[in-house]
């Protein structure tokens, strides 16, 4: 996984998202959208710089994270705002449509 992009558990996720703004992708290895939205994602890291953290919850890693949040399919994308969901995406997003959620 890429410096931008962190991996989260359920050991640091509570914490991770808790302040500020951070976009959590719910994704696993064998899902090919999940895999063309990696690369996005890099971006969308790049372009927000320090504004926002951009996370990953591999649900087959972390089954209780994907069930907390009801994560019935991948890619799922959650906006955090201070520990608190502002967004929802369920499947492949583009780089614009994370940059305005992430800004909005």
């Amino acid at each position: 996984m890429s410096a931008n992009l962190l991996e989260l558990t359920e050991t640091n996720f509570d914490s991770t998202v808790a302040t500020g703004t951070v976009l959590v992708d719910f994704w696993a290895t064998w899902c090919g959208p999940c895999r063309k939205q990696t690369p996005i994602l890099e971006e969308v890291a790049t372009a927000v710089g320090g504004a926002a953290k951009i996370g990953k919850v591999d649900v087959d890693a972390s089954p209780a994270l994907a069930a907390k949040f009801r994560v019935m399919s991948i890619p799922t994308l959650i906006v955090f705002k201070d520990g608190k969901v502002a967004q929802q995406f369920v499947g492949l997003q583009q780089k614009e449509a994370l940059i305005q959620a992430l800004q909005g």
